[in-house]
C-alpha cells in the first residue's frame, strides 16, 4: 500500500498524508462513516459522496450473517453490491461477536458464538474473518483481534494481547494465500489501558508486518484522559511510513486531539446514530433539535455549513419533522452530521499543511468554550 506523507513541517505531531487504494486515493486525516450493513443509515452513496466522504466502513459480522457471503459474491464484493465506487474498510467482526452475540466463548481457535438474529451457531476464526473480508473485496481488511472490556486486569489484557498476536500471524498467512489484488491488511495493537502492554503489542504486530496499524480497545468506557494518555504513548512509536488508525473513535474533540497526536484514520457511529436521536454537531457544540426553542427558529443548523440540509432547511422544519418522527428527518440530520465530520477533517488537513494545527486546535476549543 502506497502511503505518502505530505506534511510540509514537523512543528507538530499531526500529519497530512495520502493513502492510495485500488478504488482511489484518500487524503488524511480522514473520518470514515460507518456503513455497518452495507449502508450508512438513511443515506444513499450519492449522499455520502456529497458529504465529502472518501472511504466508508463495513462490518464483517453483520454482513456474514445477512446477506451472507454467497450473496455478496454474486456482485464480486461490497462495492458493486452497494453501488459505492470509493474505497472501503471492513472490520474483522470480533468486536460485534464480543458485544452483540447472544452467547460467545473464546479460545485460541477463535470465537464460537450464537447469532443475535436467530441463535444459530457459528465460529469466527482468523481464517474465516479473512475469507469473509476477501469476499467483500475490501480495500482495507482488518485482522481479527481479541476485544476486552474496561476495566480489565493486567493479566487479562496480556492474555488478549498474546492471542491477538497469534491471530494476526494466522490472518496474514491466510490473507497472503487467498487475497485479491488490491486488498491490504492492517494489524491491530491491543494491550488494554497498560502502556507496557501497548508497547509489547506494537512491537509484536509491527514485527509481523502490515500495510497499516490500528489502535484497538479504546473508547470502550475508559475516562477520556486515560484514552488520550494511551494514544499519546503509543502513536509516536507506530511506524511513521504507515497509516495509523484509531478504531471506534469518536467525538469531534476526540478527532481533533488524536489528530494532533499523529493519528490518520478514524471511524465512529456517532454522527449517524446521534443524527437519528436529534443531536446535531456544529463548531460551537451539539444541539438537540427536539428542544422547544427550535420550534420557530428560521435559521439553518449552522449558518456557515455548506451541507444540503443547511442550504435548504430551517431548524424549525427539522424540529417539526423530528417531533413527528417523519422519516425524512433521519436523512437530513445524518447528511449534516456526516458533512460536519468530513469537513472537520478537511479543515484539520488544511491547517496541518499550513503549519497551524496547534492554532486550529486552540480555536476549536475556544468556540466551544464561548457556547458554555
Amino acid at each position: 500500500m502506497k502511503f505518502t506523507n505530505e506534511t510540509p513541517t514537523t512543528l507538530s505531531a499531526a500529519r497530512a498524508a495520502r493513502l492510495h487504494t485500488a478504488h482511489g486515493a484518500i487524503a488524511t486525516p480522514v473520518f470514515m462513516p460507518v456503513g455497518t450493513r452495507a449502508t450508512v443509515k438513511a443515506l444513499s452513496p450519492d449522499d455520502i459522496r456529497a458529504c465529502g466522504a472518501a472511504i466508508i466502513l463495513g462490518n464483517t459480522y453483520h454482513l456474514y450473517l445477512r446477506p451472507g457471503a454467497a450473496v455478496i459474491d454474486l456482485f464480486g464484493g461490497l462495492h458493486r453490491f452497494m453501488n459505492w465506487s470509493g474505497p472501503t474498510l471492513t472490520d474483522s467482526g470480533g468486536f460485534q461477536v464480543f458485544s452483540l452475540a447472544k452467547l460467545s466463548t473464546i479460545s485460541d481457535d477463535g470465537y464460537a458464538f450464537q447469532s443475535h438474529i436467530d441463535g444459530s451457531a457459528h465460529m469466527l476464526t482468523p481464517e474465516a474473518s479473512m475469507d469473509m473480508q476477501i469476499c467483500l473485496n475490501s480495500d482495507i481488511i482488518m485482522c481479527l483481534d481479541q476485544c476486552i472490556a474496561y476495566p480489565s486486569s493486567h493479566a487479562d489484557a496480556k492474555q488478549a494481547l498474546m492471542r491477538t498476536t497469534t491471530w494476526a500471524r494466522r490472518c496474514k498467512t491466510h490473507w497472503q494465500t487467498h487475497r485479491r489484488s488490491g486488498n491490504h491488511l492492517f494489524g491491530i495493537v491491543q494491550g488494554g489501558m497498560f502502556t507496557d502492554l501497548r508497547r509489547q503489542s506494537l512491537a509484536e504486530i509491527t514485527d509481523i508486518g502490515f500495510d497499516g496499524y490500528a489502535l484497538g480497545g479504546l473508547s470502550v468506557g475508559e475516562p477520556k484522559d486515560l484514552m488520550l494518555e494511551i494514544a499519546a504513548e503509543t502513536l509516536p512509536l507506530m511506524p511513521a511510513d504507515k497509516p495509523r488508525y484509531i478504531m471506534g473513535v469518536g467525538t469531534p474533540e476526540d478527532l481533533v486531539d488524536l489528530t494532533a497526536l499523529g493519528a490518520d484514520m478514524f471511524d465512529c457511529v456517532m454522527p449517524s446514530r446521534n443524527a437519528r436521536n436529534g443531536q446535531l454537531f456544529t463548531p460551537r457544540g451539539t444541539i438537540n433539535i427536539s428542544n422547544a426553542r427550535f420550534k420557530t427558529d428560521t435559521d439553518p443548523i449552522d449558518m456557515a455549513c455548506g451541507c444540503d440540509t443547511c442550504r435548504q432547511f430551517s431548524r424549525a422544519y427539522l424540529h417539526h419533522l423530528y417531533k413527528n418522527r417523519e422519516l425524512l428527518v433521519y436523512r437530513l440530520n445524518t447528511v449534516h452530521n456526516i458533512y460536519y465530520y468530513c469537513h472537520l477533517m478537511a479543515d484539520m488537513r488544511r491547517a496541518i499543511m499550513e503549519g497551524r494545527m496547534d492554532q486550529f486546535r486552540n480555536h476549536f476549543y475556544q468556540k466551544r468554550d464561548k457556547l458554555k
